[in-house]
């Protein structure tokens, strides 16, 4: 049973910063690829970024790189994603997944983010003035 908790979400002004924060429940979050995709009214899904199971490799959409950053703390069951410099357009729900099994090899070879086989309730990000 794959559960997670996510938090940090709100309401900011353009410019500001949020960190989200995903804690697992009742499995191990450090066997596994996690990530975060978004969801905006109207638009389509959208990955945001992924993180390999030690932590050594990110990736990041082109939408936010240099902004959003992504880490993990195993030892606390936790991932996170550091939003900075935020931007109206990045209004969305926001969620951490979870890649099956043996996809480190997406991340850290193909350089590109798993398909996510688990993911939470989410969070509302809200970007306004």
């Amino acid at each position: 049973q794959f559960e997670f908790v996510e938090s940090g979400g709100g309401l900011v002004q353009p410019g500001g910063s949020l960190r989200l924060s995903c804690v697992a429940s009742e499995f191990v979050l450090d066997h596994y690829v996690v990530g975060w995709f978004r969801r905006a009214p109207g638009k389509e899904r959208e990955g945001v970024s992924c993180i390999s199971s030690s932590g050594a490799t990110t990736n990041y959409a082109d939408s936010v790189k240099g902004r959003f950053t992504i880490s993990r703390d195993n030892a606390k069951n936790t991932v996170f994603l550091q939003m900075d410099s935020l931007r109206p357009e990045d209004t969305a729900v926001y969620y951490c997944a979870v890649a099956p099994l043996n996809s480190d090899y997406i991340v850290s070879y193909q350089r590109t983010c798993p398909e996510y086989d688990y993911w939470g309730q989410g969070t509302q990000v809200t970007v306004s003035s």
